[in-house]
């Protein structure tokens, strides 16, 4: 008799997601138990129709998300900020373009671009983050990213390698709880 985590290999799901939620009686226990917020916004995207409450309501969960990672942006450094702005204008239901959405996260890209090139790990996770919660209106690949994102920039301020995966952990679980917040019932 299959599983109901068979289906997770048809939708491209991560091989560490598959094997955990093997492990679920079912996809109602999974979601109760899962500490990790970008799985959880990775399954949330499966099957979405754009501009819909359901949408909206992962881009907001993305946007928390991502938040979470600002304060490694350093001092002055607003384009991560805004591309969170923008998305959450759009989830918020407000007028925004695709545009005026895919500039701000292309300019959050670009703000990562330059921190990875000066080798500030940390800060460049975070405005991946931010990009993804803006990029996360077009694409669902990028909602799940706004997660890894943050838990990485977290991961990367730490020069320890326990604390650093400590840092990943914990961050996972806090997007978890957002997630969990904004979405309360399994999408599988």
């Amino acid at each position: 008799m299959p599983h109901w985590s068979d289906a997770l290999r048809g939708l491209d799901a991560c091989a560490e997601g598959i094997e955990w939620a093997a492990t679920q009686p079912d996809a109602e226990t999974a979601w109760r138990t899962c500490t990790r917020g970008d799985w959880m916004l990775w399954s949330l995207a499966q099957g979405l129709t754009r501009e819909t409450p359901e949408h909206r309501t992962l881009i907001a969960a993305c946007c928390e998300c991502a938040r979470l990672a600002l304060p490694h942006v350093r001092p002055g450094e607003m384009r991560p900020l805004r591309a969170i702005e923008a998305a959450e204008r759009y989830a918020r239901g407000e007028a925004i373009s695709r545009a005026e959405l895919r500039r701000a996260a292309d300019d959050a890209t670009y703000a990562a671009d330059a921190y990875a090139a000066a080798a500030d790990a940390a800060a460049a996770y975070a405005s991946y983050a931010s990009a993804a919660a803006a990029y996360a209106y077009a694409t669902y690949a990028a909602a799940s990213y706004a997660a890894t994102a943050n838990a990485n920039a977290n991961a990367n301020a730490n020069a320890n390698a326990n604390a650093a995966a400590d840092a990943r952990a914990s961050t996972l679980a806090q997007c978890e709880d957002i997630v969990r917040r904004h979405h309360p019932e399994s999408p599988l």
